[in-house]
């Protein structure tokens, strides 16, 4: 499992500069290397986690020991490849404005501290995991880390503009966790909600790069929008953001009892796409800016609404 899928930012408060450094006393220590963990991210993790639990269809009641064990082990991985994410991009975030008050390339955590936290919280959340559950669970958890950390941060994100694709994977492997636990096996329906939060990545993140595309630039990172024009960055972000309804719909198509989820998912996906239109006619920074807060919100939402439809469809009385 990842630290998110790898955006790796998501929501209104991402372009928000970070305050000066802080004193080294306890409290602000403490909050530095929670800062390492990413946990806004590591919880939208965790709900597509549940959200692939529920998606999982498992029968009444479902098995709460199981879940609480999945967000443990899971949380734990996902913070653990968020730190380790922190140390290796030191660089790089202290050429951008909006991370060099990180608290590594800040100097407030040192660049070995981040390395043992995030080995150590990945190794945890790897131990857990294959000792509380299933085989392929533990697989999406690990796999999850190694093409976020490994894959994504390491190898492609300073060498390709399609680092953002190839990388959506880790953003997918929370879904499949979840599922495993809850079935024992991998079913079409998590895998189809999987495939949309692959589909997801580059278009959340590539509205954030063209915001920021100075900013990236300035790093030497060939994010689509640097490497291409804005117009055609613009084109690209839309078309991507339109694949989105392509798993969508095929929950329609062949899947029942996803009624209610196939309602919600589509007005999201609608004003999702909407959004991001505008890019077609203007690639500013304020259109831009609109279309990614509301990309982290697409996503909180679709996880929302397999859980809503989980209970409507399967909790007693309801």
């Amino acid at each position: 499992m990842s630290a998110d899928p790898p955006g790796p930012e998501t929501g209104p408060s991402v372009l928000a500069r970070d305050g000066p450094a802080t004193p080294p006393d306890s409290p602000a220590r403490l909050r530095d290397y929670l800062t390492l963990t990413k946990p806004g991210i590591t919880g939208l993790i965790l709900l597509m986690a549940v959200a692939g639990f529920f998606a999982a269809d498992p029968s009444y009641p479902p098995s709460w020991l199981s879940l609480v064990e999945l967000l443990v082990a899971g949380g734990l991985a996902s913070a653990g490849a968020a730190a380790l994410n922190h140390w290796y991009d030191r660089d790089v975030d202290l050429r951008m404005n909006r991370t060099r008050r990180r608290p590594v390339p800040a100097e407030r955590v040192g660049p070995r501290g981040a390395l043992v936290v995030g080995i150590f919280l990945s190794a945890l959340g790897w131990s857990l995991a294959l000792v509380w559950l299933p085989l392929e669970a533990f697989l999406a958890i690990a796999s999850g880390t190694l093409v976020y950390v490994g894959v994504y941060t390491i190898w492609l994100k300073r060498r390709t503009r399609w680092n953002i694709v190839v990388g959506g994977y880790a953003g997918s492997a929370p879904v499949l966790a979840g599922a495993a636990v809850a079935a024992g096996h991998i079913a079409l329906a998590p895998v189809l909600l999987a495939l949309l939060v692959f589909l997801w990545t580059p278009p959340h993140f590539w509205s954030l790069a063209l915001v920021l595309r100075d900013d990236y630039a300035r790093a030497d990172l060939p994010m689509l929008p640097v490497a291409n024009d804005p117009v055609r960055s613009g084109r690209s972000v839309f078309a991507s953001g339109l694949l989105l309804l392509l798993p969508t719909l095929a929950f329609a198509v062949v899947l029942g009892d996803y009624g209610l989820f196939l309602a919600l998912a589509l007005v999201l996906g609608v004003a999702f796409a909407g959004l991001l239109a505008g890019l077609l006619r203007d690639v500013s920074r304020k259109v831009a800016l609109r279309a990614f807060i509301f990309s982290g919100f697409y996503l909180m939402g679709i996880g929302v609404a397999m859980v809503v439809n989980w209970l409507y469809y399967r909790w007693p009385g309801v």
